[in-house]
């Protein structure tokens, strides 16, 4: 199916946002509509790249921080929370080759898992919605296991969950430090383009073990 040194690997870890989901771009548009309404334009690019890399409440926390606004960090989760939830479960569509690769990996028994960022009651809006969640034995989120998916201690605790070898694993993710954190407990990593991360498409063509631009090359 991809390849003879890939298929002899019989789990596969899936990333959602930006790799299974045509997601990255929503949390950029919901931070420019939620600045916005308070004044504040352009969003600063330090601001996007801590939230990206970081959970909700954190996130939040910052947001009202750095801002100065008289939210609680509830009410700015919540905020974005309204404006998210319709975006995951109506309009959010997958990326280019996922249904069909997925199928064909259910149909030759593959053993598959989500280990994802999102927050838990976005993904599985979007997996209910493209009827996606029957096909994955478990969804690991790391906000669960109070780490980053740039510690590879979320995979060796991925690995664990799941009992798995690490030798046995393939990681499809857009993110080049989920890819190297998952490389360091021995997991393959398939990097997925996004255009989030297009900067790094060089360098992360040069140490993941396979790079695809959609996941129609697979098929």
């Amino acid at each position: 199916l991809v390849g003879s040194e890939m298929c002899i690997r019989d789990r596969y870890f899936f990333d959602l946002d930006g790799t299974l989901l045509d997601s990255n771009g929503i949390w950029l548009d919901i931070d420019i509509e939620f600045l916005g309404r308070r004044g504040i334009s352009p969003v600063p690019e330090d601001y996007t790249d801590y939230v990206t890399h970081h959970s909700a409440p954190d996130a939040a926390r910052y947001t009202r921080e750095r801002f100065s606004l008289p939210e609680t960090p509830e009410e700015i989760m919540e905020g974005w929370m309204s404006m998210a939830r319709s975006a995951y479960a109506h309009t959010l569509p997958l990326k280019p080759g996922v249904p069909a690769f997925l199928d064909a990996c259910r149909r030759r028994g593959t053993r598959m898992a989500v280990l994802t960022s999102c927050i838990p009651e976005l993904c599985r809006a979007a997996l209910d919605r493209h009827r996606l969640e029957g096909d994955f034995r478990q969804i690991i989120f790391v906000q669960e296991l109070g780490l980053e998916k740039r510690n590879p201690e979320a995979f060796t605790r991925s690995l664990a969950l799941l009992g798995a070898g690490a030798g046995d694993c393939t990681l499809f993710e857009d993110s080049p430090g989920a890819c190297r954190a998952a490389q360091a407990v021995g997991i393959r990593a398939v990097g997925v383009f996004d255009p989030f991360y297009a900067s790094y498409e060089a360098e992360m063509r040069g140490f993941c073990d396979r790079y695809i631009t959609s996941f129609t090359e697979l098929l």
